[in-house]
């Protein structure tokens, strides 16, 4: 899996001109499921976006998770995250996950989020989406699952 973490203060998406989901201070986190992805890779991701030290505390330090400061997730699938661009001009994304396979990781990982206690709003899997963000520093952060840690 691999996920794009944003830090916002406020964002939400919208389909077809309907709020689909919507957050106030928190994370807002496109999400690529790819076509080896396992629990193992559910249980990676969800534990580095809920506890990930992202926020700052009183010192003006990042020592705070989302799940401290009572923030709440924004999940966005998208695919595109395992587009490879290296050769020719069109995204390959033969490394992204079947969309049977990829919508069920991506509803199973919703549910880790929540099942640590961090409220989670999504988007609607394999729809075109509005997302409107009010990012917060900005801090970025890039997680892949498959990437070793040391």
């Amino acid at each position: 899996m691999r996920a794009v973490i944003q830090r916002v203060r406020r964002a939400n998406v919208t389909v077809e001109g309907t709020i689909a989901g919507a957050i106030e201070r928190g994370l807002l986190v496109f999400l690529g499921v790819g076509r080896d992805d396992t629990q193992k890779d559910i249980d990676f991701i969800a534990d580095k976006i809920v506890n990930l030290r992202i926020f700052e505390c009183d010192e003006g330090k990042m020592n705070l998770s989302v799940s401290d400061i009572g923030g709440a997730v924004l999940l966005i699938s998208q695919f595109t995250l395992f587009g490879d661009c290296r050769k020719g001009r069109r995204p390959d994304f033969t490394a992204a996950g079947a969309p049977d396979t990829a919508n069920r990781l991506y509803e199973q990982t919703i549910a880790a989020i929540r099942a640590r206690g961090v409220p989670v709003e999504s988007g609607v899997f394999a729809a075109h989406m509005d997302i409107d963000a009010l990012n917060d520093g900005p801090v970025t952060l890039i997680l892949d699952s498959s990437k070793p840690t040391t």
